[in-house]
């Protein structure tokens, strides 16, 4: 990757006066949340995102065009560029309209927000592969969910001698299992890619309002975004909004455990010092994709009876 270039706060103030000149001067100030992007509110109403390197930028001027693409399809908003350039010599920034709602990793998501999270899973079914492929979007091949939980078996000996997991959680995955949640042939689609919960715009009534940073997209396996819901708004919620887009088992339990051994690995590379995410959206992130869904309390009843009978 190239270097990263990080601006300041007066290299923010100067682009915006060259872009809002009639704005006064609007209050600048930085998005708390947040990955390789330096991104800042511009008053009330946009929202400056600039790409600190060249790979940045590439996949940045992708995402204009991407967003356009999946806008007709998804049901809930994403962002519009009013304007858009260089920031610096080959890196690129976009002014965008601010969606209004809070993070949501900060608000929850009510029955009907699963309900615009099934109409955005299913509106990415419907966008045009081909197209999204001429755009630039790349294809990505499917994890295989045997390693990852072969690595989710070292990650999970190392919480349990940090007191941060039971390891006896992760053998309801056993490698049939994995062999038998692997993949479908042909089920390749527009994939968000990184529906983490900064990502998702949730009102105060709990609808999911719209979807930001669509710079990490990828023509792939559906279940990496009901992943990415179980991290933002637990496996309960996306399994049951992955249901109602018309997903079966397979794929649910399949992202389920993308998810789970996938908190359990990052977890454990950040008590190591391996990774500079915050502790508590890990933890957080590591709750949420463990909470249990239907199918396994029913099982845990089951065996219960089974055990008192």
């Amino acid at each position: 990757m190239t270097q990263a270039a990080t601006p300041t706060a007066d290299t923010v103030r100067r682009l915006v006066r060259s872009l809002l000149p009639d704005g006064g001067g609007p209050e600048i100030r930085p998005v708390a949340e947040g990955g390789e992007h330096s991104t800042w509110f511009v008053g009330a109403r946009h929202v400056l995102r600039l790409a600190p390197d060249r790979e940045a930028s590439q996949r940045q001027r992708r995402e204009l065009r991407l967003r356009d693409l999946v806008r007709p399809h998804i049901g809930v908003s994403v962002p519009v560029s009013i304007a858009h350039g260089e920031w610096a010599s080959g890196l690129t920034y976009t002014l965008d309209t601010l969606i209004p709602g809070g993070s949501g990793e900060r608000q929850d998501v009510s029955a009907v927000g699963e309900a615009d999270l099934a109409g955005l899973l299913t509106g990415l079914r419907e966008v045009p592969v081909r197209q999204a492929e001429a755009f630039g979007v790349p294809r990505a091949a499917p994890r295989s969910l045997e390693v990852l939980r072969t690595a989710a078996e070292r990650a999970a000996e190392q919480l349990a001698a940090a007191d941060e997991f039971d390891p006896a959680r992760l053998h309801q995955l056993t490698a049939p299992a994995a062999g038998q949640l692997a993949a479908q042939p042909g089920a390749a689609f527009l994939v968000h890619h990184d529906l983490k919960g900064e990502h998702l715009v949730v009102s105060a009534d709990g609808r999911v309002r719209g979807v930001l940073d669509w710079t990490d997209a990828v023509v792939g396996d559906p279940a990496e975004d009901i992943a990415g819901l179980a991290l933002a708004v637990g496996a309960p919620a996306a399994v049951r909004a992955a249901t109602l887009a018309g997903y079966g088992a397979r794929p649910c339990l399949r992202g389920l455990w993308l998810a789970r051994c996938d908190t359990l690995t990052r977890l454990a590379d950040r008590l190591r010092d391996h990774d500079h995410s915050p502790l508590p959206l890990l933890r957080s992130q590591l709750r949420r994709s463990w909470e249990a869904i239907l199918l396994e309390r029913v099982t845990e009843l089951r065996d219960e009876t089974d055990e008192t009978l």
